[in-house]
C-alpha cells in the first residue's frame, strides 16, 4: 500500500485524574526513528507506547508527545539529605574563618543544592493502571488520526506514481521496439558481413561462427525486456498489497535501471538513446517520489 510518512494529529481527552493531551508528527526518515516525550510520571509506560507505535507504523521519523494536567496537585514528600548539608555548613565555616565568605548558610543557599533537598512525587499517588489506559487509548487514537492522514497524502502519492510507472512502460516498449529496428539493421550488415568472409576461400568457418555469436550476444534484449515487465507487474502487485512498500519500490526502481543500463549498451536504432535517457531521467523522478512512501 502507498502510505505518506508525513503527517501530524493532535488531540486532547478528560479523564477523571487528568487531561491528556498527545501530539504526534511525523516525516521522512529511511528507517523507522521514534522520538518519544512524555512526563516523569509516566516513564513505566513507555515501553507500551513505543510497542503500540511500533506496531502501526513501519518507517519514518515520528515524534509523539504526551502531556498531563491532573486535575489536582500532586503529594509531594520532601527529603533532607543531612550528611549533604552538614558538610556544606562546615566548608562555609572553613571558609569564613579563612576570610573568603561571610554570613550564615541560609535555607536559600541549601535549594542551590539539588543534593541536599529531595522532592518526590508520593508513589500512591502516581498515576495509576485507569490514567495509564487512557493515555494508551489516547495515543492509539492520535495515531489512528495521523494514519488517516497518511493515507489521503498516499492517494495523491499513488496517483502521480502509477502516471509515472505507466509513462515508464511506455518509454521502454519505445525502446525496445526501437531496439528491435536496431537490430534488423544490423542483422543486415551482418549478412553482407558473412557474404564478404565466404567469399574469401581460406576463411576459417569458426570466424563466421564468432561473428554470428557476437552478433546474438549484442542485440538480444530479451531478457532485459522480460525482467523489466516483471518488475513493473511487481510495482502493481505491492501498490495494492495492505503492507508498507516504500523499501520494496526503492529496491525495484534499483532494478529497472539496472535492466535500462543493460539496454542501453546493447540496443542500437532509432532514437534508442533518446528514449534510455528518458527512463533515466523518469526513474529518478520516481526515486525521489518513492522517499515518501512508508
Amino acid at each position: 500500500m502507498i502510505k505518506s510518512m508525513t503527517g501530524f494529529a493532535s488531540l486532547t481527552r478528560d479523564d477523571e485524574a487528568a487531561a491528556i493531551s498527545v501530539t504526534v508528527k511525523g516525516v521522512n526518515h529511511r528507517f523507522l526513528d521514534l522520538q518519544l516525550r512524555v512526563p516523569s510520571s509516566l516513564l513505566p509506560l513507555e515501553p507500551r507506547l513505543r510497542a503500540i507505535v511500533q506496531q502501526r507504523i513501519a518507517r519514518g521519523r515520528i515524534e509523539v508527545a504526551v502531556s498531563l494536567q491532573p486535575r489536582r496537585a500532586p503529594a509531594v514528600d520532601v527529603e533532607v539529605n543531612d550528611l549533604v548539608i552538614e558538610a556544606l555548613a562546615s566548608a562555609l565555616e572553613r571558609a569564613r574563618e579563612r576570610g573568603l565568605v561571610a554570613g550564615p548558610l541560609a535555607p536559600g543557599d541549601i535549594l542551590r543544592f539539588p543534593q541536599a533537598v529531595t522532592i518526590r512525587e508520593r508513589q500512591d499517588d502516581a498515576p495509576g493502571e485507569p490514567l495509564h489506559a487512557a493515555v494508551e487509548a489516547a495515543v492509539v487514537e492520535a495515531l489512528e488520526e495521523l494514519d488517516r492522514m497518511r493515507v489521503s497524502e498516499g492517494a495523491h502519492l499513488r496517483a502521480d506514481l502509477d502516471a509515472r510507472r505507466a509513462l515508464l512502460g511506455d518509454l521502454f516498449e519505445g525502446a525496445a521496439a526501437s531496439a528491435a529496428q536496431g537490430a534488423g539493421a544490423l542483422r543486415t550488415r551482418l549478412a553482407e558481413r558473412i557474404k564478404e568472409l565466404q567469399a574469401e576461400a581460406s576463411i576459417d568457418p569458426a570466424v563466421i561462427a564468432q561473428e554470428i555469436v557476437r552478433f546474438a550476444h549484442r542485440s538480444d534484449i530479451t531478457e532485459e525486456t522480460v525482467r523489466f515487465r516483471a518488475h513493473l507487474e511487481h510495482w502493481r502487485a505491492l501498490s495494492d498489497a495492505p503492507e508498507p512498500c516504500g523499501r520494496k519500490l526503492d529496491f525495484l526502481l534499483q532494478e529497472m535501471n539496472r535492466e535500462v543500463n543493460t539496454l542501453g549498451s546493447k540496443a542500437e536504432g532509432p532514437g534508442v538513446p533518446e528514449r534510455i535517457v528518458a527512463l533515466k531521467a523518469e526513474l529518478e523522478k520516481m526515486r525521489e517520489q518513492v522517499q515518501n512512501v512508508e
